[in-house]
């Protein structure tokens, strides 16, 4: 069985974008694959914290992802600072990675644009990527379009390391959903939707009650013609909701578009809202029994120590293949 791993931030309640992007996959893929998925919050320390919200953080994403049906019999999940080896794996990877191709990454000149200093660990976030999706022997990937130059560097990490020591990693390959890989901003739709845009009308959290998501749905921005078509180039505000609703629904665009024909974006705009309240209600009931429980801390527990079984055979071959420690007897 092929091994897949992924993982997200954990720095505030994740959005609609997310769910569509990297949930609702991993859902997906837990019948027909060997499954990580971690709670990244080593790499959410490349920007300063608050200390008391990161760990609530943590536990809400944790939360959501038993509450979107990841099933913890199938999929392991865990809190990545709790496996020391991604740290580990991460500093060695550093030293294969070369200061370049880190300094050419679009992420890191975005955040480091403007700014009069920027952490180290932004700069060699990167590696540390690739440490934990190396130490899985993964195979597959599914990720947002904007991590795909993450995984190419990935792949390249990967094939330096087993050329220059040995041959012991896997070459990942990457999976993009063919719909909604990309939910876009609701206010200013030719960019992606995030959590961090200032705009709190620009994205839907999983966590927004009903009230919330219909009013920043009917504030989307669309365009003036009122005809419900698949148009990214020029109508890219309609075009984002019509994916938010096939993603959802898993109705394809042009039946979205058939249903609406003749019908205007107020009629639109009132379903897609509907659809999004609807599969959202039972993510949300089963996150409000696991925020607080005992049976979250066990899931935790128990993913955490079989991931550091995985992690720790992987990052004992790594040391062997780089000389680190002592020659045992």
């Amino acid at each position: 069985m092929k091994t897949i791993f992924s993982g997200i931030q954990p720095s505030g309640t994740i959005t609609l974008g997310n769910y569509i992007g990297a949930l609702k996959q991993f859902v997906e893929l837990q019948d027909d694959y060997n499954c990580y998925f971690c709670i990244v919050d080593e790499h959410a320390i490349t920007v300063q914290q608050d200390r008391l919200e990161l760990r609530k953080n943590i536990r809400s994403l944790a939360a959501l992802y038993v509450a979107v049906g990841l099933d913890p019999s199938k999929a392991t999940l865990f809190i990545q600072s709790e496996v020391p080896a991604h740290a580990q794996a991460g500093w060695m990877l550093q030293c294969v990675a070369y200061i370049g191709e880190l300094e050419r990454m679009t992420q890191f000149k975005d955040k480091s644009a403007g700014k009069e200093a920027v952490s180290a660990g932004l700069l060699t976030y990167p590696p540390l990527m690739a440490a934990d999706i190396l130490l899985y022997g993964t195979d597959l990937v599914p990720v947002g379009e904007d991590q795909k130059q993450h995984l190419e560097l990935t792949r390249d990490l990967a094939e330096r390391f087993n050329r220059k020591y040995n041959d012991i990693f896997t070459i990942p390959e990457v999976r993009i959903p063919k719909e909604g890989a990309r939910v876009m901003s609701l206010q200013e739709p030719t960019r992606k939707m995030s959590k961090s845009d200032p705009n709190q009308k620009s994205f839907i959290t999983l966590l927004d009650d009903p009230k919330q998501i219909e009013k920043k749905v009917k504030s989307a921005v669309t365009d003036s013609d009122g005809i419900v078509k698949y148009d990214k180039e020029n109508k890219p505000g309609v075009s984002n909701l019509l994916s938010i609703y096939s993603a959802l629904e898993g109705v394809p665009v042009a039946d979205i578009e058939k249903r609406f024909e003749g019908k205007g974006y107020g009629d639109f705009k009132q379903e897609v809202a509907e659809v999004i309240i609807r599969n959202l209600a039972p993510v949300q009931a089963r996150y409000n029994e696991l925020i607080n429980s005992d049976e979250l801390d066990r899931i935790l527990d128990e993913g955490a120590e079989k991931a550091r079984r995985t992690a720790g055979k992987m990052l004992k071959k790594m040391e062997n293949a780089m000389g680190l420690g002592r020659k045992r007897k």
